[in-house]
């Protein structure tokens, strides 16, 4: 299945969740999206309540149905808690991580950074958004894109960058410190449910 190109907000109103994990799209209308205004919402089974929370967390880190199977089935060999494992890879997405910096305000425009050669990952350019980045490793913008408007914009915002990274705005750089615990993720997320939908 392709990657989602449409609005948004409607997905996060469909999902009920934050897909921006700002809230935003939830204030104004919290009832999924339609031309008939708030229904009465069916009961979800328990099949459905796995497969909603495998799209919520698919739209918010923005991968397609490939890639997602294909992280989750890496996560479940690797050691310990599969759903935690499968939470810190996709964490550990260099798309991801150029947005927990602050480089872009959404993940969709700091991949768009990635695949148009903007970033460098310990010097180098890398313009696979999926790559896996290691703790220890630095990403920073390249020197042609230093002063780019969006960039210097988004670091220019209000966005706390979380703990398992550091940022050096002035140099525009920062680093991937450590592997993020569970508790610095999204708390509306419950991975175990994707764990007994890839298992059913």
């Amino acid at each position: 299945m392709a990657r989602y190109t449409g609005p948004v907000w409607k997905k996060a109103r469909r999902l009920s969740f934050s897909v921006l994990e700002t809230g935003e799209e939830l204030k104004k209308r919290t009832y999924a999206p339609g031309q008939h205004g708030p229904t009465k919402r069916i009961k979800l089974s328990g099949y459905g309540t796995q497969l909603r929370e495998k799209q919520r967390v698919r739209n918010m880190y923005g991968v397609t149905e490939r890639q997602f199977s294909n992280t989750f089935v890496k996560a479940s060999r690797m050691e310990g808690m599969a759903g935690y494992n499968f939470l810190v890879l996709l964490e550990s997405r260099l798309d991801n991580l150029v947005y927990r910096m602050g480089f872009a305000v959404t993940r969709k425009a700091a991949r768009q950074l990635v695949n148009h050669g903007h970033i460098a990952v310990d010097g180098r350019k890398v313009d696979i958004p999926s790559a896996e980045i290691k703790p220890g490793q630095v990403i920073s913008i390249r020197e042609k894109s230093l002063n780019m408007k969006p960039i210097v914009e988004s670091l220019e915002s209000n966005y706390t960058a979380p703990a398992f990274v550091t940022v050096d705005k002035e140099n525009k750089k920062g680093t991937y410190v450590r592997i993020p615990e569970r508790s610095e993720l999204n708390q509306e997320i419950n991975e175990a449910l994707i764990v007994e939908y890839y298992n059913r």
